[in-house]
């Protein structure tokens, strides 16, 4: 590939969620970087689209469609991408059901859904993967997560009850496997410009001009900017980082003013 950096020359990524967004954004970033990349998601079209952009750029891409919830799929699709491409380097954990909904009008299939997707799904790959890469001695699994699993957030309570959970996974996981080469992180992105986000969090002007206001940055991040975090925790840059999540917000979670007349009204 012209212009790339070659720091994934050689290795495989499997990405979840890659049909779009972010997790499409990391795909191609790690195949500009001159990885191969096997992007999963439980719709063909968008994924075939994100394998197409890669082709065209001069990279390596293919599709497994398969539903996280159920670990036989994963389990067969992992086995396919390793039969295929004969390793398993790096997991990205981007799969993701969200929406806004205060926890007494939450139902229980609603909870379940999001449960099943983000730390279900989450647990399903990285169970799955973990076989080749304990088996080769190394492996990095990086999982896409938000601030408010630690912080909270009204409105979220079963999108940050699971992703508390990836969290905790990460966490345990990177301490049972730091001594057999597989390293396990998280990432947190703050508001980011994908048509996903936009219309589950802040579908009109009003909430999007709210969301802004929350950033002290005052902006939201392009995928790519999130999608280049992810590429330096993937790398052998960050072989001794592990159990750890970065938060890429633009300050948002810090920046919560509750006393005296707000920084915005004041600018």
């Amino acid at each position: 590939m012209t212009d790339s950096d070659p720091q994934f020359s050689g290795r495989v990524a499997v990405i979840t969620g890659g049909g779009s967004g972010i997790g499409r954004s990391i795909a191609a970033r790690y195949a500009a970087g001159g990885g191969t990349v096997a992007v999963l998601g439980r719709r063909p079209e968008p994924l075939a689209e994100t394998v197409d952009l890669i082709r065209a750029a001069g990279g390596q891409a293919a599709a497994f469609p398969v539903d996280v919830r159920d670990y036989e799929q994963v389990s067969a699709a992992t086995e396919a991408v390793r039969d295929r491409f004969g390793r398993i380097d790096s997991l990205v954990n981007n799969a993701a059901g969200n929406f806004v909904c205060p926890g007494e009008q939450l139902s229980a299939g609603g909870w379940r859904a999001v449960i099943d997707i983000v730390l279900n799904g989450s647990f399903h790959c990285t169970r799955a993967v973990s076989e080749t890469m304990l088996a080769q001695g190394s492996g990095s699994v990086l999982s896409v997560i938000a601030s408010y699993a630690w912080h909270g957030h009204p409105g979220t309570v079963h999108s940050a009850a699971a992703k508390a959970g990836v969290l905790a996974m990460t966490r345990t996981l990177a301490v049972e496997w730091a001594d057999r080469g597989v390293r396990l992180n998280c990432i947190a992105p703050g508001p980011t410009e994908t048509a996903g986000a936009g219309a589950a969090l802040w579908g009109d002007a009003e909430s999007r001009e709210r969301v802004l206001a929350s950033v002290p940055q005052r902006r939201m991040a392009g995928p790519g900017e999130i999608a280049d975090v992810a590429a330096f925790l993937l790398d052998e840059r960050a072989r001794y980082v592990t159990g750890e999540v970065l938060t890429v917000d633009g300050g948002q979670w810090l920046g919560k003013q509750v006393y005296g007349t707000p920084l915005a009204a004041i600018r």
